[in-house]
């Protein structure tokens, strides 16, 4: 949209500057009546075409400068943003009285006003947004300590599919400011739209998901444009380029994601690992009543599992396979990608330690 606006408004500005130059020139003597009017309009033209795309130019520069700017502010606090406005207006006050003097200094006088007004004027501002919080206190208020409530979390698309963030967010567990970005939402477009079967299911239900996401979010809900990094290739690597820039945490479920993010400084909250922590704990020793579903892979093995999802091998099940039998717990191994809880049949050995 800025490029369309500055490419019109420049457009008009080339075309007007052309028809008064063209207003100016002697073109009576050079060209015959008729002619006269055709070179005046050609060179109105061309003024109009040469803004046209002098517009383009300056719109990329004024958009990628305004997304800076956009950047810039989501890392700063709003009393932050406030006391250094204020700073600007008061440092534009004494650039106005130190102007006074240095218009009055013979030839350099008039070239050096402009740059002591900028300078003046970004000096106080920079100082004032510095220290904002002892200007603010001086004035008698006191600023809220940012807490985690406050923080900004983005969501990747392996936990939008997941499904499970949904029941963390209704549980308020998970607070602050929740943010998809929008490369997000397109590689989730992307899987919906895909030709298999499956993965459009997953994809739409990622869609209904992120509305779901809107109405649960306890410290807001945006979508965040501006994600284009030329140089960066996968939606991985943005995200974490785009929580290095605004200081924001990643909600995923992707291991190697939670590895690269957190190796370059980024705080990682994987799904995953919450759902590991909240599985009961079970010590060795302890009596489990399990029901077996399947023979393992190794000899005389059958496996079970837990209400939540955890898997038990259990030495000597083979027999069992189908009926619920009571084990005793020999050892638990806990990785990233899960827990699997090793059990024993009574009288069977113990295989754990192998």
């Amino acid at each position: 949209m800025l490029i369309i606006v500055s490419r019109v408004v420049l457009a008009l500005l080339g075309g007007l500057g052309a028809y008064q130059a063209g207003a100016s020139l002697p073109l009576g003597e050079w060209f015959s009546s008729p002619w006269r009017y055709a070179a005046w309009a050609a060179i109105t033209v061309v003024g109009a075409l040469a803004g046209l795309l002098l517009g383009g130019l300056f719109g990329r520069l004024l958009r990628n400068r305004v997304r800076a700017i956009d950047r810039a502010a989501d890392r700063r606090s709003a009393g932050e943003l406030m006391v250094g406005a204020l700073g600007l207006v008061v440092g534009l006050v004494a650039a106005a009285l130190a102007g006074v003097a240095v218009a009055q200094l013979p030839i350099i006088g008039p070239y050096l006003l402009l740059p002591v007004v900028l300078v003046v004027a970004y000096v106080f501002s920079r100082v004032a947004a510095r220290k904002h919080l002892d200007i603010l206190r001086l004035v008698g208020i006191r600023p809220r300590a940012v807490s985690p409530g406050g923080a900004t979390r983005l969501i990747d698309t392996s936990a939008i599919i997941d499904g499970r963030l949904v029941d963390v967010m209704k549980t308020r567990f998970l607070s602050g400011a929740i943010v998809v970005p929008d490369f997000v939402l397109d590689e989730l477009q992307r899987v919906a739209d895909s030709a298999d079967g499956l993965k459009r299911a997953r994809g739409r239900r990622g869609l209904e998901i992120v509305a779901e996401l809107k109405s649960l979010a306890n410290g807001g809900f945006s979508v965040r444009e501006g994600g284009e990094y030329p140089g960066l290739e996968g939606v991985d690597a943005k995200l974490v380029r785009m929580a290095q820039e605004v200081g924001a945490s990643i909600v995923t479920t992707d291991y190697n994601l939670n590895t690269v993010a957190q190796i370059q400084g980024v705080e990682v909250l994987n799904v995953n690992e919450l759902a590991n922590a909240l599985k009961p704990a079970v010590l060795p020793g302890e009596p489990l009543l399990v029901k077996v579903v399947r023979e393992g892979r190794e000899y005389d093995q059958g496996v079970a599992y837990l209400p939540d999802g955890t898997m038990i091998v259990v030495e000597g099940g083979r027999s069992a396979v189908g009926r619920e039998v009571t084990v005793e717990v020999t050892s638990v191994l806990q990785s990233p990608s899960g827990k699997m809880i090793f059990t024993r049949m009574p009288g069977a050995p113990d295989r754990s330690a192998r």
